[in-house]
Parts: C-alpha cells; structure tokens; sequence
C-alpha cells in the first residue's frame, strides 16, 4: 500500500480498495467475477457483493460477453472524476507527475505499465518515458527524491517517439498514460 495509507484510512473494506484501483485507475479496465477472484485471490461472495454494490450506486457498469458479466467504471458517474483523482493519488501517480514528468523537459509522455496499469497493487511503479535526448541520471535523481514520498519503488524505461509504437502494439492491455500526449 502507499505512504500514506489514505483509501485505508476512508475505506476498511479490502476488497472495496481493490475494486476502486481496478476500475478507477484505468478506464478502459474491464473484468468478470471469477477473474477479479482470481487476481485479487478472494473469495467470489466478498467480490460480488461490492460489486454489486458498486453498480446499485451507478459507479460500475456491466456488460455480457459471451456468457460472462463484464464490469467497468461508469465514466459518465459524477463521483467518477473525484474517485480518480483519489485514486491517483493513493498510487502516488500524481506526485510522480508533480516531482518526475513535469521537471524532464525533453519528455512527450509518461506511461504506468504492469500491474498498477490493469488497477492491482504494487510496491513498485513501471514507468514509461518517451522523448528524445532523456537524462537517465537525471530521472534517477528525481524517482530517487519521489520514492520516499509515495511510499513505492520506480523502475522506467526510456523510448524514443518512434519506438513507442511498437511497444505499445506488445502491451496494449495495460498501458495507462498519465502525462503528456498519446
């Protein structure tokens, strides 16, 4: 968990916390019961329960494919925003955005891939950064400042624009863009 344990503090349900990271930490996540009981390694009750829950209150959306039920962040939800930004937050996305991206002035973009990108925990944040002429130890001296305040280790690697593409081709599923253009 973070630094700062603030969802924690808010919210005792576990399970709850984990459903807030994998629906609202990225969009475009999507997932069915026996799949969140598989990646959250709890039982199916506990899981079905909060999302029903969720949905009752207009958070989630569900959608059949096949013979799943699918569920997904309600974009269109007012709280939707805030419950982000919340989100973020607890990863401690923000602050890498605040203390990492916006001081590399050569970077087109910042990417999360890996486990935080498909919403699960991680005690190590994947970055992608794209640009051309990137100071690694540069970026090195700022994940190393940032490390200590979001509570999370940061590992990154470095494209060039054009490289980004095929990158993105191989990890489609779980890139979560959080600064600059795509």
């Amino acid at each position: 968990m973070s630094h700062f344990p603030l969802l924690e503090t808010l919210i005792t349900s576990r399970t709850r916390i984990k459903l807030l990271l994998k629906f609202f930490l990225n969009e475009n996540n999507s997932s069915y019961l026996r799949g969140l009981e598989q990646e959250f390694g709890e039982g199916s009750n506990a899981i079905r329960l909060e999302l029903n829950k969720f949905e009752k209150a207009g958070l989630l959306q569900s959608f059949g494919r096949g013979n799943r039920r699918y569920f997904k962040a309600n974009t269109d939800h007012p709280l939707y925003g805030s419950i982000h930004t919340l989100v973020r937050q607890h990863i401690g996305i923000d602050s890498i955005v605040e203390h990492v991206a916006s001081k590399i002035g050569s970077l087109d973009s910042v990417w999360v891939v890996g486990k935080i990108a498909n919403g699960l925990q991680s005690t190590v944040i994947e970055l992608v950064l794209v640009g051309r002429e990137v100071d690694r130890q540069y970026v090195s001296t700022l994940c190393a400042k940032t490390e200590p305040l979001i509570g999370r280790k940061i590992s990154y690697l470095v494209f060039q624009p054009e490289e980004l593409g095929a990158f993105r081709e191989e990890r489609e599923e779980d890139l979560l863009l959080i600064w600059g253009n795509a």
